[in-house]
């Protein structure tokens, strides 16, 4: 008897791409900016603000942002509250920093109305391996109900309302607007 499925050649792993090293060193730039005593959140947070000036460096600072966000919101003791970032960061960054919250907050209101109940953040929060922690406490936050809100609740947002992140051009925008530059 001949199985069909041996014959068909098997197709490489693909290598992992610039993406993959981007999101893996956002999460550590963050993990470290978060924390309430590393000695240069200043500095990494001004090194997010300087990437957002070209486009180019839009995607990694966003990223950084967004994860800083996420890591500060689960409210624990290691790492510095949303309230203690925010006035570090530049014009740039705060313009970031706001949209980002924005559409969490707008992500959260369409899964309370839309999704299954959300589950407690807690179960997340207990996950001892260090690895472990630095992907999946960058990539979901804790709203202040103790609820946990992930990337796939911002998946299926996006794909449902057809609403996503702005792009770089908004970013220039929304400086020309509010009189802080044109880059």
């Amino acid at each position: 008897m001949r199985f069909p499925w041996r014959r068909r050649p098997t197709a490489p792993l693909p290598a992992p791409d610039d993406t993959d090293n981007e999101l893996h060193l956002a999460r550590q730039v963050a993990y470290r900016a978060a924390h309430r005593d590393h000695p240069s959140t200043v500095e990494i947070l001004a090194l997010s603000e300087e990437a957002l000036v070209d486009e180019a460096g839009y995607a990694l600072a966003v990223r950084i942002l967004e994860d800083v966000q996420n890591l500060t919101s689960h409210g624990l003791d290691e790492f510095r509250s949303p309230e203690d970032v925010r006035p570090l960061l530049g014009p740039r960054s705060a313009i970031c920093w706001d949209t980002l919250t924005g559409f969490w907050n707008d992500v959260a209101e369409w899964r309370r109305h839309n999704g299954a109940p959300m589950e407690s953040s807690a179960p997340l929060l207990a996950v001892e391996n260090e690895e472990l922690r630095l992907l999946l406490w960058t990539s979901n936050r804790t709203l202040p109900t103790g609820e946990k809100l992930g990337i796939a609740d911002a998946v299926r947002y996006e794909k449902a309302t057809g609403a996503s992140l702005p792009e770089y051009s908004d970013l220039a925008a929304a400086l020309r607007a509010a009189g802080s530059g044109s880059s």
